[in-house]
């Protein structure tokens, strides 16, 4: 039924920092970038309308490419949406991860961009490689490499 994940998608009070962290520091192209304007002859999305009338040139949204077809996607928060909490306080949204076929030139890479990881790579129990970092928004996520005993390759179910 289903081929890959499309996207997951953020708000931001951050725009220009969340730009620069993705496309910048972690080399990552912007695919789609939205402006207001492009509702303005769509007066059946009211609220995306309205907007449109005042602010034409504010960003809607933006699509980054991680690769072909898969996607981290960027809205500007409004002032009504709450901050996030502390990672992993409340049920729901946790991580996304990020594959790699090079989990110490990964590492490497991101902390010459003067990112802090929250470890140094290391085996997991599923035998894949991994470490954390987070962007401008504190959205945790696991940079990973595979390995020949990776569960997430082979399938593994615990008794």
């Amino acid at each position: 039924m289903f081929n890959s994940i499309m996207h997951v998608a953020f708000y931001t009070d951050k725009w220009d920092e969340m730009l620069d962290f993705y496309t910048n520091k972690l080399g990552l192209k912007i695919k789609t970038y939205v402006k207001f304007k492009e509702y303005l002859n769509r007066p059946d999305r009211k609220e995306m309308y309205e907007r449109a009338l005042k602010e034409p040139e504010a960003p809607f949204n933006c699509y980054i490419e991680i690769a072909p077809g898969q996607f981290i996607e960027l809205f500007p928060a409004t002032p009504e949406q709450k901050e996030h909490s502390d990672w992993n306080e409340y049920k729901g949204y946790s991580h996304f991860a990020l594959l790699t076929d090079d989990i110490f030139k990964a590492y490497e890479e991101v902390v010459a961009q003067g990112i802090e990881p929250r470890n140094k790579p290391s085996k997991g129990p599923s035998g894949t490689w991994q470490f954390w970092i987070h962007d401008p928004d504190y959205n945790w996520f696991e940079i990973m490499q595979y390995t020949e005993d990776s569960y997430q390759v082979n399938g593994h179910i615990s008794e």
